[in-house]
């Protein structure tokens, strides 16, 4: 392995690891208390895990480009080139990030999750506190049209990704407040579909804290869980993501001003005789 490879890797599961040690945090702080301080202020929660993605992109965005999530890594590889040979390597690197953060996030909550679970006659093999390490349906949710959900939800996150990363595209933010915008979108999905099962759209980020919490003592509430619900929040995203680039690439990314006049420019110069990166470059 080359230390470039071994430094990204390095990158994307420090990159998890920032988003679950402090978003699985506010899970506790949402879950565990009584009065939470949460409980009228559900965009607190949202806030809080976006903001983990802003401070994850500022810390190893220049070294990894901070995926931080499979089916962003999935779709950057379909749709932006990113070489195929690295996504499983990200992949493991970024599970083993959110396993590592989960482990945090028990070293500070262990007594209060005991304590939650005594007062409330619950187990950890039941279940008790599991939500604040991984998801699950909400209300009238099945696991079915939670794979939907799934779906839905990172297909928004990539197609926004897309829009905000997109070098042609003249309304992005600029570099530096990009990540900014990025964790506010990770918050906005929160904020508007969140209670549906707690928004994972990402794989590593419930995979990750639930493997922990298997090992933890949770058991079998954590692998497979209720309903075998421990796959939903792995292929949901990472079709939705596929699909959320593919909606960007499609229906905005052949249109854009600055994409076409640098095709043009291009073109001209080389005196009409470029051929076009990709199909959608030959749509007028």
């Amino acid at each position: 392995m080359s230390r470039e490879l071994l430094g990204e890797l390095i990158s994307e599961a420090v990159a998890i690891f920032i988003i679950i040690a402090l978003g699985d945090s506010v899970a506790c702080m949402y879950v565990l208390y009584d009065p939470s301080p949460y409980v009228n202020a559900y965009w607190g929660v949202c806030m809080a895990w976006g903001l983990a993605v802003t401070l994850a992109i500022y810390v190893t965005g220049s070294v990894s480009g901070t995926h931080a999530n499979p089916a962003v890594t999935l779709a950057l590889a379909v749709f932006r080139g990113f070489p195929w040979k690295k996504v499983l390597p990200y992949w493991v690197a970024q599970v083993i990030g959110a396993f590592l953060g989960a482990a945090i996030v028990y070293l500070l909550f262990q007594p209060v999750i005991d304590h939650f679970n005594a007062t409330h006659q619950l187990t950890r093999v039941t279940g008790g506190a599991a939500g604040v390490f991984f998801t699950h349906p909400g209300l009238a949710i099945t696991p079915m049209h939670a794979l939907m959900d799934q779906i839905v939800l990172t297909a928004f996150l990539l197609f926004g990704i897309f829009a905000i990363t997109e070098q042609y595209n003249e309304m992005a933010p600029g570099a530096n407040s990009g990540a900014l915008i990025i964790g506010l979108l990770v918050a906005t999905i929160g904020a508007s579909m969140g209670y549906l099962e707690a928004w994972a759209i990402n794989p590593a980020r419930d995979f990750g804290p639930r493997l922990f919490a298997f090992f933890a003592g949770w058991g079998e509430s954590a692998l497979p869980s209720p309903d075998n619900y421990w796959w939903i929040p792995i292929v949901g995203p990472l079709i939705g993501g596929v699909i959320g680039g593919g909606a960007y690439r499609w229906l905005i990314y052949p249109f854009l001003p600055a994409r076409r006049r640098a095709l043009a420019e291009a073109t001209q110069a080389a005196g009409g005789r470029v051929r076009p990166a990709s199909t959608s470059d030959v749509i007028a």
